[in-house]
């Protein structure tokens, strides 16, 4: 006899089973999908293949505070609509397994709902991140694995 669970498949082998968030400037709803196909928030002339998101709160709300525009930054809870990989820009290339437990898909992320009770940065703290970014960029150190 075979036991079975509610508990639904993580989709990828992973192993992530969330919750997860996604950290952005744009005003979405319950329902919404998020997909790929739109510029990178850190560098806008690459046009990214993957929706990228975190199964930390507040990893989402950096991104978010990062994204450019004048808009307010927003998190959101989301689930994969399909299969997702370990995020390749942070994983081992720049840190030993997952620390971020950042992940991307080309499917889309459904949102579920936002999220309130993130940490916001400073504005100190903001403008470190902006200069380490830009820092990478001159450099050339800031190549996306698209």
């Amino acid at each position: 006899m075979t036991e079975t669970s509610n508990t639904p498949p993580t989709p990828t082998g992973v192993g992530e089973e969330g919750p997860f968030y996604h950290g952005t400037k744009a005003d979405l709803r319950p329902g919404d999908l998020l997909t790929a196909g739109f510029p990178s928030n850190y560098r806008p002339e690459v046009v990214m293949n993957h929706i990228y998101f975190t199964a930390l709160r507040d990893g989402a709300g950096l991104a978010a505070e990062l994204a450019p525009g004048d808009r307010e930054p927003r998190v959101y809870r989301v689930e994969p609509t399909g299969a997702f990989e370990d995020d390749p820009n942070v994983t081992d290339k720049r840190f030993p397994g997952n620390p971020t437990r950042s992940y991307r898909s080309t499917e889309p992320l459904r949102v579920v709902e936002e999220v309130l009770d993130w940490t916001r940065l400073s504005a100190e703290a903001l403008a470190d991140w902006r200069r380490k970014l830009a820092a990478l960029h001159a450099d050339g150190r800031a190549e996306i694995i698209n």
